[in-house]
């Protein structure tokens, strides 16, 4: 029997990486999951769709739906809990906002259009989305809402600013994630006692998915990387947490060591 048996799901950003990662390991654990993105089929130049995803969750037996969705388009992100209500056949219980949208550029010049997406996809989606949830998730007395966030929030220390010009390029990235970090801490104390919970996980170093190797695989040291498998724990360490875990902007190591969890496999076997 999983831990997740019966419970119901929503990934966002699941055609590749970290979201069909997390997807893929919340039906390993028995939860119903529906997966959301805008690449149903192939994207232009990455590896990795919702078909993809959907294909290989199925072979653990629970059920596995897809929407697909452009989390830039209020229009469009509107309709993805609806659907996947539909799909799961009841309310989403565990709701994780994993879609994110990066561009690294001087800021000097950074155009207006580009820090609209960003912040449509990394802000206004996951809170537009976590307000679609939170009713049923209220009634129902518990519910999940993990936002993922980044490291990029922190920022350099200076002058002389040591990590340079490549890390002032995230800042867009960076306070996009930091203002979703403030939201998910306030939603969290306006649901305190309710029985959601609403928290997000950083990576400690960066994992390599296919976006995340494209922008910075070849800058990186073995020792800046941290596995999927990894990540992929932290996350779902929030998707099963008591109700007084709630509020925090969590790393997914620290969080790792902090509860002593052991890390498993996608398929949720113990890793040797």
């Amino acid at each position: 029997m999983g831990r997740l048996d019966g419970r119901r799901a929503l990934v966002t950003g699941a055609s590749r990486g970290i979201g069909a990662a997390v997807a893929e390991r919340l039906a390993a654990e028995g939860a119903d999951v529906v997966v959301t993105a805008r690449t149903r089929e192939q994207h232009d130049h990455l590896p990795g769709s919702l078909l993809e995803t959907q294909e290989r969750l199925t072979r653990y037996g629970t059920t596995v739906g897809m929407v697909v969705a452009d989390l830039t388009d209020p229009d469009a992100r509107a309709r993805i809990v609806p659907e996947a209500v539909r799909l799961l056949g009841g309310p989403v219980e565990i709701l994780v906002n994993n879609a994110a949208a990066a561009v690294y550029q001087p800021l000097v010049d950074f155009p207006l259009r580009r820090r609209h997406v960003i912040f449509e996809a990394n802000v206004h989606a996951p809170f537009d989305l976590a307000q679609a949830v939170a009713p049923a998730m209220v009634a129902a007395g518990e519910g999940w809402i993990v936002n993922l966030s980044s490291g990029s929030t922190r920022p350099d220390e200076g002058p002389p600013f040591a990590r340079g010009a490549r890390y002032a390029a995230m800042a867009v990235y960076g306070a996009s994630k930091a203002a979703l970090d403030r939201l998910t801490n306030g939603l969290a104390a306006e649901l305190y006692g309710s029985g959601v919970r609403v928290n997000t996980v950083q990576p400690r170093a960066a994992v390599l998915s296919e976006g995340a190797a494209e922008l910075v695989g070849a800058t990186l040291r073995s020792d800046q990387v941290e596995s999927m498998e990894e990540m992929v724990e932290g996350v779902v360490a929030l998707c099963d947490c008591p109700a007084d875990v709630t509020g925090r902007v969590t790393v997914s190591l620290d969080l790792i060591a902090e509860w002593g969890l052991e890390v498993h496999g996608l398929d949720g076997a113990p890793r040797s």
